[in-house]
């Protein structure tokens, strides 16, 4: 008898809990519902860079920077240091989506790309760097591809360097515009640079 009386207590019980279950899902759904799903990072321009990537305009303000400084090295090479401001970069496998301020930095000799650059330094080897003047030139992208723009004009960087001899030497001269320097960073239709003194972000 004791039996018969415990199955119909048991039983409801059972329904008040799945009842309880039944009403949290119920909420969390109008809760997703109610949730306002993040708008996009700026607004995606027709321009393009000319690989075909299309340019990410953001507002001015606390828009994404970057500065860029040359040196020779002893070994043929070219030491790049990037100073950037309002900007992360991106570590490796990181998911292709425009996320604010955030992405990696590419890296043009007279136009051609280089490399694509996860961290602040790098070097170029002097074969890509022959004899003459060069516009080495550092420009933002977002993690999706799309190159950070204010105002039309991409968020960038150039200095000019110039090697003397058939290929980049110990002896290369920099000329007086040739290096990004603190406080005098060269522009080409982009984003003006921070200075050295600027904390990256």
């Amino acid at each position: 008898m004791s039996w018969t009386r415990a199955l119909p207590t048991a039983l409801a019980v059972c329904v008040l809990v799945l009842t309880g279950t039944a009403s949290c899902d119920s909420d969390d759904g109008r809760q997703k519902e109610r949730a306002v799903s993040p708008s996009p990072v700026g607004k995606v321009l027709k321009d393009t860079d000319e690989a075909g990537r299309h340019y990410r305009e953001v507002d001015d303000k606390d828009a994404p920077e970057v500065g860029i400084e040359v040196q020779p090295d002893t070994d043929d090479s070219w030491d790049v240091r990037l100073t950037v401001r309002n900007f992360r970069f991106s570590p490796a496998g990181t998911k292709p989506e425009a996320v604010e301020g955030r992405g990696m930095v590419y890296l043009y000799v007279d136009g051609d790309l280089v490399s694509r650059l996860r961290t602040p330094d790098c070097r170029i080897p002097g074969d890509l760097v022959p004899r003459g003047t060069h516009t080495v030139t550092a420009r933002l992208y977002a993690d999706d591809g799309t190159v950070w723009a204010v105002d039309g004009d991409p968020v960038e960087s150039t200095a000019d360097i110039t090697a003397s001899g058939a290929e980049a030497s110990p002896s290369a001269e920099v000329s007086p515009d040739a290096v990004s320097a603190p406080g005098t960073y060269m522009r080409t239709g982009g984003r003006g640079s921070p200075d050295r003194a600027g904390k990256a972000s």
